[in-house]
């Protein structure tokens, strides 16, 4: 691997600087191990050294924390920055870095976008650490001096589920039926080439020039049951190390919600065709002593996607063949002991969508939002192993969680969003208030 020259200082010199000095140093030092990542010109996990933790008791995890906000190329003069550690954090300015970060380590391992890379890398899953006393810790308004009107970082919660919008032009249309279920990277496409009895590719003009160039399906799979027997071989000759996370559980695959169904598809492999996804994500909330609660879910370790992270009480995504109403209410039983007495009471107040690009995969996906006011008495139980744990939480203070930090699975801080305006904790007097409105609909919703 490839080294850059270091800006005069090592792990082992770390510990002997005073608190600010080494965490400022922490985060050059993790930034030029970053660059030597990047300039070897491979995606994926940021090592960190034992020496360079051990010599960081006190501050490391705050810079891990720090570097999670901002864009690996910052800053551009190491060597500046190590000399007047002060002037170096000054040079991290962002409305969503609290100096409150560094006051108690949070662990977070970073993982670099694969959006940009040379090589293919399935889309990227931060893996976190961090405890309930954390969460109800950076909740409560003392925790920081920022201002509850601040919406920058809500704002910064949209952008993490839309990334990428430049890259769509390395996409081509994914086409059936005569029209455009999805879309497919070209390089995706050039891995589906050998696959020549399932995929077809034209890069001329396709009836009468509507799509171009484009990807679809052989016409001698003429029914969806052909279709979805052919791409689902397809998905699993690929393998786990190009689509990765396979669980056995079937998309429909559609122009619109309410389009007919021309094949179905594996769940996981559904972003790397950019097909439109649908999921049913339910607010758990309880009024007490007239202050609204909201229940929380901690993800279990050993999920594939977002483990340990924080979710809303009930979610899924809308497999083929059932209806969002009846998903929330088996999703409400499997994921938190929720009897149907009670789950049929969560009512659909709208949807939010996004688009996400990374790499091979588009995301394009709606989630279909409900409230379900609980009893004041209940208390969840995961019954699949998906959720570690659960706490309520009020809501002043679930705001508070989602503003300051990336705890949240980024879609669950979408929707928890949307409750927020709908309960009037985000406000119309609060600047930016009609744009943060518009965003959680910036997917095609349809």
């Amino acid at each position: 691997m490839k080294q850059t020259k270091r800006s005069g200082f090592s792990a082992n010199d770390l510990a002997e600087q005073p608190p600010v000095a080494r965490t400022t140093r922490a985060y050059l030092l993790l930034h030029s191990r970053i660059t030597d990542q990047r300039s070897s010109n491979t995606c994926g996990r940021v090592e960190i050294s034992t020496t360079a933790k051990k010599a960081l008791p006190f501050s490391l995890d705050a810079a891990l924390q720090c570097l999670s906000y901002l864009p690996l190329s910052l800053p551009r003069t190491a060597s500046a920055c190590a000399s007047h550690p002060t002037r170096g954090m000054a040079s991290l300015r962002s409305p969503l870095v609290s100096r409150a970060l560094f006051n108690r380590p949070i662990s977070l391992l970073l993982f670099r976008s694969s959006t940009r890379c040379g090589s293919h890398q399935s889309a990227p899953f931060p893996t976190t650490s961090f405890s309930w006393d954390d969460v109800l810790r950076v909740s409560h308004p003392e925790h920081s001096h920022d201002d509850s009107s601040d919406l920058a970082g809500f704002f910064e919660k949209i952008r993490l589920c839309n990334r990428g919008s430049e890259m769509q032009s390395d996409f081509l249309p994914f086409v059936v039926e005569d029209q455009i279920v999805g879309y497919v990277h070209h390089g995706f496409a050039d891995r589906l080439r050998r696959f020549g009895d399932v995929f077809t590719f034209d890069r001329d003009a396709f009836n009468g020039g509507r799509f171009g160039g484009h990807v679809g399906l052989h016409p001698l799979l003429e029914t969806p049951e052909d279709r979805t027997e052919a791409v689902s071989r397809v998905v699993k000759c690929l393998g786990p190390e190009l689509i990765p996370g396979i669980r056995n559980e079937l998309y429909p695959v559609k122009s619109s919600f309410g389009g007919s169904i021309t094949f179905s598809l594996e769940r996981a492999a559904a972003p790397y065709f950019g097909i439109k996804a649908y999921g049913v994500h339910m607010n758990g909330y309880v009024e007490k002593d007239g202050q609204e609660y909201l229940w929380i879910g901690k993800r279990s370790q050993v999920k594939p996607t977002y483990p340990g992270m924080l979710d809303h009480l009930v979610a899924g995504g809308l497999p083929h063949d059932i209806a969002c109403g009846e998903n929330i209410i088996k999703e409400c039983e499997e994921e938190a002991g929720i009897p149907r007495i009670i789950s049929c009471g969560a009512i659909p107040v709208g949807a939010v969508s996004y688009m996400d690009i990374d790499g091979y995969s588009y995301k394009r996906d709606v989630l279909f939002c409900y409230d379900l006011k609980l009893p004041e008495g209940f208390t969840p139980n995961n019954q699949d192993g998906e959720v570690e744990s659960f706490k309520l939480i009020p809501v002043a203070q679930v705001a508070n969680v989602i503003r300051r930090t990336k705890f949240f699975k980024p879609n669950c801080a979408l929707v928890m969003t949307d409750f927020l305006f709908r309960h009037g904790y985000i406000k119309p007097e609060y600047m930016g208030y009609l744009d943060l409105l518009q965003s959680l609909k910036n997917g095609d919703c349809s």
